[in-house]
């Protein structure tokens, strides 16, 4: 499959039934997500796998992972990423999140279900797992099974606005 027709067959899944992801499946997610980019090669990124019934009721007390059997927190270390010099943008948060951009469209390829999480409290993960405070908690990506009905591929053309009103060329 073609990366667009890859992206256009992920949605978010938000319905997960109990089969564990398999460890070799895992294993290419993870691979993926260490071969993204980052910003001059650093690699802060810092990713807990969680997928034990004990860590996945932690995470529940900090937001909705939708009874996933997978869960992987991804974190970026603040003091080992690229921060530009001309305004001190600390890029640990978009570097986080093209690793889970790759680990997202790896499980989809894989034939498993993605949700990209963004909406938890971070205190109680920090708490909970440990976290450092020199870690941002950029996201959690849940990634399991699931029995839904897939989302048609071609949705993106009434869900999604057209390019006409995203991109703009040489000046706004």
């Amino acid at each position: 499959m073609n990366f667009l027709s890859s992206a256009k067959k992920r949605y978010s899944v938000r319905n997960y039934n109990s089969k564990r992801v398999e460890q070799e499946k895992l294993n290419l997610i993870l691979e993926a997500g260490r071969v993204a980019p980052t910003a001059a090669n650093y690699q802060p990124q810092r990713i807990l796998v969680i997928q034990s019934e004990e860590g996945l009721a932690k995470i529940a007390k900090a937001t909705n992972i939708f009874h996933a059997p997978l869960a992987l927190i991804v974190c970026g270390d603040k003091e080992k990423t690229w921060v530009r010099s001309y305004d001190s943008k600390n890029v640990v948060d978009i570097d986080a999140s093209i690793v889970t951009d790759h680990m997202l469209h790896e499980a989809t390829e894989l034939g498993l279900g993605s949700l990209w999480v963004c909406r938890f409290y971070p205190e109680i993960l920090r708490k909970e797992f440990n976290i450092p405070e020199n870690y941002e908690i950029v996201n959690i990506l849940v990634i399991g099974y699931t029995d839904e009905e897939p989302q048609s591929p071609d949705r993106h053309s009434v869900s999604r606005k057209p390019l006409t009103e995203t991109v703009f060329y040489e000046t706004f």
